[in-house]
């Protein structure tokens, strides 16, 4: 019989990266049957998964305790992740809140049975920094739902997703026209400051899946989940490489950089600020970011997008 694996976030880019990658697995297929979690389950994205064979597309709201009870009755694994609200009123009730959130659904979990969790974290960059960078509280309070859940009487693995590749499209992340024609990206970083990039939509679900294909050989350990590092010269070259367009990594003060964070007030600049100078100055996940991405790329079930492979199916449009 097939084992119940829950997955929440089924329509957003991680959950449905799961879904896709377990449904096209002829092992994975055989073995769950997926239960897939959404809170609009009249949604477009809810209706195409309705479609497909082996899914059972279920309602389910984080902050309503008997919707999560009925998502998770009968579950044998489960795939959580958290999302931050960001409200700028309030920091410490968004990391209250998004604790509560990850540890209920571990807490039912196991209240309801379940063998496994999976769950997406991040790295806690305030302790990679030893307290220098405190205000990357999306990533830190997913570091903290990891050690909690690790506590629990469950078996328990983790995916910790580097930057996607998706995000270098967003208006904020792209490369902008420069007066004389160019494109620039601009931060504050050294160029050869490298990021963990991943295409989350394709291969998010390959480092999850190689856990539910080897659950026992995985349990405990975090996939450090990218398909290689890449500095921001190179990413430059490659959207170039397939652009035709000139573009080119520019190093700008902080508080230039700073400047051009135009969306989400003074707590979204703290947040991008010490996130970026984290990176730059103790890795991405900490001073063995090299050997972690390397091992999490070699043992993801299936081959991973290169971003050269990426900008090509994704072409950049440049205004």
């Amino acid at each position: 019989m097939s084992k119940c694996l829950v997955v929440f976030g089924a329509t957003g880019q991680q959950g449905s990266s799961v879904i896709t990658n377990v449904l096209n697995d002829p092992h994975l297929s055989q073995t769950y049957k997926i239960r897939a979690i959404t809170r609009a389950v009249d949604s477009p994205k809810a209706k195409a998964l309705q479609e497909q064979q082996n899914v059972q597309v279920v309602q389910g709201d984080v902050s309503n305790r008997a919707s999560l009870e009925a998502a998770l009755t009968g579950a044998h694994t489960v795939f959580a992740m958290t999302t931050h609200s960001f409200s700028p009123a309030d920091v410490d009730a968004d990391v209250d809140l998004e604790y509560a959130t990850g540890t209920a659904i571990a807490d039912l979990a196991v209240q309801k049975g379940a063998q496994y969790i999976i769950f997406s974290t991040l790295p806690p960059v305030s302790s990679i920094s030893g307290g220098k960078y405190t205000n990357v509280t999306p990533f830190d309070d997913k570091a903290r739902i990891e050690q909690y859940i690790r506590g629990l009487p469950i078996k328990s693995a983790f995916t910790s997703l580097g930057s996607f590749m998706q995000n270098f499209e967003l208006p904020f992340f792209a490369p902008q026209k420069a007066d004389d024609g160019t494109y620039v990206m601009a931060r504050h970083t050294a160029p050869e400051t490298k990021w963990p990039l991943l295409d989350a939509v394709s291969d998010a679900g390959k480092f999850v899946g190689a856990i539910l294909a080897e659950p026992d050989k995985y349990e405990g350990t975090t996939f450090c989940a990218a398909q290689a590092l890449y500095s921001f010269e190179e990413m430059a070259a490659i959207i170039s490489e397939a652009t035709g367009k000139t573009v080119v990594y520019k190093q700008i003060p902080l508080e230039e950089f700073k400047k051009t964070l135009v969306f989400g007030g003074d707590r979204f600049v703290e947040i991008f600020v010490e996130v970026f100078s984290s990176y730059a100055e103790f890795g991405y996940y900490g001073k063995d970011t090299e050997k972690e991405v390397a091992w999490a790329a070699a043992n993801a079930r299936g081959k991973l997008t290169t971003y050269a492979e990426y900008v090509k199916a994704h072409p950049f449009h440049f205004e």
